[in-house]
């Protein structure tokens, strides 16, 4: 396996790719045309050299995942609109175009990815923590408590996804996002890009959001037993300042799996893997060709091929 340097994300019936700067979202419009759109985004660790720096740059690149992510989103979301509610906003939206102007969408972005960070601090760090405390009078042991929570956390995690995988919308998008981790695997794996190629590569991919989250969730147990506090608003405080740290180390461990063939990290990569089962699912051809799209938008696969794998010819 030789590292792309490419990443992905799966959209609303599509995939955006990104290579350095540079990013593009494929998505098959309703007429069954492929419409790509292709930006630029500088990362918050290129403006800011401090934000670059190991154990650092993990917490920005978070933050930089998700605002490239909702206008990825966005864009792809504009296809899908009915048609009816565009042409005639509601009194909320015309409030809203009258308070922030052309700023409006950016606002609206922020507000949510703002809500989906607290809410998922709520649900997946707080709440395992106050339902792992119902058995602290059984339970005396503080490191046996924090393995409790951290299993607790990862169990909810796990129903989480199972849950929302039961809806139609989000299946398909998990196919798409099997066949961006296909599209990937092909090139690193060295293989041309062509559908039947993407289509025979794996669906798991080391350097899977799904796989940071799981990992997140682990290290907090490693965390959580070392650190440790006597009363309840200590114990919640910890788990909300520890964050960025934890997401820190994981994204460390996470950039050294996507760049090794270590066994060792074969191994550790495995639980993050197996949980990819849940949020990858196959792609049919179709998918897979809005992945290629997307990959040749912003990278030059033949000469990587060429670079990398000298005795296939691209």
């Amino acid at each position: 396996m030789k590292y792309s340097g490419i990443g992905g994300q799966a959209v609303i019936e599509g995939v955006m790719m990104k290579n350095g700067d540079e990013y593009a979202t494929a998505v098959r419009k309703p007429d069954g045309t492929i419409e790509v759109k292709k930006d630029t985004y500088v990362g918050m660790g290129e403006r800011v050299k401090l934000f670059s720096l190991p154990f650092i740059r993990g917490i920005f690149s978070f933050v930089d995942s998700m605002v490239l992510g909702m206008r990825a989103l966005t864009f792809s979301a504009s296809f899908f609109e009915d048609d009816e509610e565009a042409s005639e906003p509601s009194g909320f939206e015309k409030l809203l175009e009258r308070l922030f102007g052309e700023k409006m969408e950016k606002v609206l972005m922020s507000v949510v990815m703002a809500f989906s960070v607290v809410m998922a601090i709520l649900i997946f760090m707080v709440f395992p923590m106050f339902l792992a405390n119902i058995f602290q009078h059984f339970i005396k042991s503080q490191t046996v408590m924090a393995v409790l929570e951290g299993v607790i956390r990862i169990g909810i995690f796990i129903a989480y996804i199972g849950l929302v995988s039961r809806m139609e919308d989000i299946r398909r998008t998990f196919m798409y996002h099997g066949a961006e981790h296909k599209c990937i695997n092909c090139l690193e794996h060295g293989l041309p890009l062509t559908v039947d190629n993407v289509r025979n590569s794996s669906k798991e991919h080391k350097r899977c959001g799904t796989s940071f989250l799981l990992i997140v969730m682990i290290i907090s147990i490693l965390f959580f037993m070392v650190v440790r506090v006597d009363t309840l608003p200590l114990r919640i405080l910890s788990r909300i300042l520890l964050i960025p740290v934890i997401a820190g180390v994981s994204y460390e461990f996470l950039r050294l799996a996507g760049r090794s063939d270590s066994r060792l990290v074969d191994l550790l990569s495995r639980p993050g893997m197996w949980m990819q089962g849940m949020t990858t699912k196959e792609p049919d051809d179709d998918m897979i060709q809005v992945g290629i799209a997307s990959v040749e938008a912003v990278f030059d696969w033949k000469a990587f091929l060429n670079r990398n794998f000298p005795e296939r010819k691209a």
